[in-house]
């Protein structure tokens, strides 16, 4: 792959830091964003001369214009926007505040979207350019005690597929990318936690977020890695709509789909007797 210009969001950990690394090591100039001067400074000390760092919230909405303007015109043509920052929320669904919910899909969908929609003008008006969305195998399947992280990634999920639609004319490539269990802060200090109180849920739940925090940092998932598949996806002449990361996401994954073709089925009847 020839050097290209990537907007990563999301650069001071997890899967953002190291597709920065890699995508430098491998020659390319990277805009990370972050969200303070220390992280920016921080992250240019990568490479002086191919990393550039950019504090922006993307819940700042109506900064990210600007910021991308400046890209264009001091940096180079964005050649791919990774849109990679985000968090996860922990919660039982009737415990966690709306409130929660709005700042969870503000980060994970919200600040995606308005991050496509501002490269989206310079991506169509050269008529090349590649949009990758980070999802989650919680965009595919589900768990208890995490129902509005992966509503904010079954949405990014069924956006990237109709994005992906809509400008493949313009030469114009999306692929959304669902990990599975990774060796990141994802589930660590990144996350929040709505605090528990309903005791009924204990049974089910608690187990759950006992296992979650003991495997943190023991996942079976090297972002390096992941990192380095993306870099490949990135190169390829016709990249994939969807691409799943890891084993335990493709066993899941595979999982809910068998299932799903078999509930279909079984009330295949039922589905057709509405029709006429």
């Amino acid at each position: 792959m020839s050097s290209k210009v990537l907007l990563i969001t999301g650069v001071s950990s997890g899967f953002g830091r190291a597709l920065a690394q890699e995508a430098l090591a491998a020659g390319h100039r990277v805009v990370g964003t972050v969200r303070n001067e220390q992280a920016r400074q921080d992250f240019a000390k990568l490479d002086p001369a191919k990393a550039i760092g950019c504090v922006l919230d993307v819940t700042d909405f109506d900064a990210i214009d600007s910021v991308v303007h400046d890209i264009e015109a001091n940096v180079g043509p964005i050649d791919v926007l990774v849109n990679n920052a985000g968090y996860g929320h922990e919660g039982i669904m009737e415990e966690s505040p709306l409130a929660e919910m709005r700042r969870q899909f503000d980060v994970n969908v919200f600040g995606a979207v308005a991050m496509t929609k501002a490269v989206l003008p310079y991506m169509r008006k050269r008529r090349r350019g590649h949009i990758l969305n980070i999802t989650s195998m919680g965009g595919f399947i589900t768990m208890p005690g995490i129902a509005y992280y992966c509503g904010s990634k079954f949405a990014l999920e069924g956006i990237s597929e109709v994005l992906g639609k809509e400008v493949k004319p313009f030469g114009i490539h999306v692929t959304a990318v669902a990990p599975g269990s990774f060796r990141t802060d994802w589930a660590g200090r990144s996350m929040a936690r709505t605090p528990r109180s309903i005791s009924d849920y204990d049974t089910l739940f608690d187990p759950i977020r006992q296992a979650r925090e003991e495997k943190s940092g023991r996942q079976l998932g090297d972002p390096v890695k992941a990192a380095r598949a993306m870099l490949t996806v990135m190169a390829a002449d016709n990249p994939p709509s969807h691409l799943l990361l890891g084993s335990d996401a493709l066993m899941l994954v595979r999982e809910k789909l068998s299932a799903l073709a078999d509930e279909i089925q079984a009330w295949e009847t039922v589905t057709r007797s509405t029709d006429g």
